[in-house]
């Protein structure tokens, strides 16, 4: 199994120059009081399509052939991959039909349809999506861009963290650990590579809802572990039920660990974003800064960079998270 390194997410970086955002480090005094320490947030809810999975996919979606950009592409997703994914293929000018849960929010639907992607819904408890993507896939010869499980994917989510760590360098500060939302790993994966080579002594931690703490149990195993779900999360972009083979290969040797947050402590974290940052979180998004704020990593008398992941979130779900 060939893994992207540090170069790769530097070759992303160079494809990406002038069409993802650099997003921005913020910090508050009460933020800093709260946790008894200092912490940074990374804002990857202002990046393109409102998180930072147009990294990965803009980057998969450029390494086509003329050929493979004709037939086009397809994905899977929740929402905030299935967006990354409609936008990137628009400016690569090739067709993307992505599957998409016929529960997922609102907005994250209609964003897609808007950035121009064919949304094709599926019930995400009695259908797999990887099966109908498949089936696409054939059909019309596209290629399937995975959310997490993929060399050039993993690749582009590192330019996250090779900001963040530039960012943190400019302004004369290390962190000395670093939280990041998970689902399949891509995120976080691809952020080690970064830290690996930039900042090796930051100790970094995925942040999982509870009921899919995936990442933790295949830790705690040494090999990736597949949980069955018992029910749904606020957190729908973290709902992976098992890392990747290949993300988990990067994550293993470099994460220190993987905490969970309950739907409650993601909305709360939500409100706090809201209140002080002025940043608008998705429940998913808002993960790390959850585990930060319930007291779950040891950030007294530390730095910590936090990666606010994405901020698309329906009407409904962030009026209760700040009423």
């Amino acid at each position: 199994m060939k893994l992207p390194t540090f170069d790769d997410v530097l070759g992303a970086a160079s494809r990406l120059e002038g069409l993802a955002v650099e997003t921005p480090l913020v910090r508050h005094d009460v933020l800093d009081a709260a946790v008894g320490g200092k912490v940074f947030i990374k804002a990857e809810c202002l990046q393109r399509t409102g998180s930072f999975k147009f990294r990965g996919a803009y980057n998969r979606i450029s390494r086509l052939t003329a050929d493979e950009l004709t037939r086009g592409v397809t994905a899977f997703s929740s929402g905030n991959h299935a967006q990354g994914v409609a936008a990137a293929a628009g400016l690569l000018r090739t067709p993307a039909v992505i599957v998409m849960p016929a529960d997922a929010p609102a907005a994250k639907i209609e964003g897609t349809k808007a950035l121009g992607g064919e949304v094709v819904l599926y019930d995400r408890w009695t259908q797999s999506r990887e099966a109908i993507a498949a089936e696409i896939a054939a059909e019309r010869g596209a290629v399937v861009v995975p959310a997490f499980e993929d060399f050039y994917v993993i690749a582009g989510q590192g330019t996250a963290g090779l900001e963040a760590a530039r960012q943190l360098e400019a302004l004369g500060e290390s962190a000395d650990l670093l939280l990041a939302p998970a689902s399949g790993g891509g995120l976080i994966g691809g952020i080690g590579l970064a830290f690996g080579a930039l900042s090796p002594w930051t100790n970094l931690y995925a942040v999982e809802p509870e009921g899919y703490d995936d990442h933790a149990k295949s830790l705690a195993a040494g090999h990736p572990v597949s949980i069955k779900p018992q029910a749904a999360s606020l957190l729908d972009a973290l709902m992976a039920p098992a890392p990747g083979e290949m993300t988990f290969a990067l994550n293993k040797p470099r994460l220190s660990g993987a905490l969970a947050v309950s739907d409650e402590e993601a909305l709360a974290a939500m409100a706090f974003a809201f209140r002080h940052l002025k940043l608008v979180l998705e429940p998913g998004g808002a993960a790390a800064l959850a585990a930060v704020l319930a007291g779950k990593a040891d950030t007294q008398g530390r730095t910590t960079l936090v990666i606010a992941s994405g901020g698309n979130v329906d009407a409904a779900v962030y009026t209760r998270a700040i009423g």
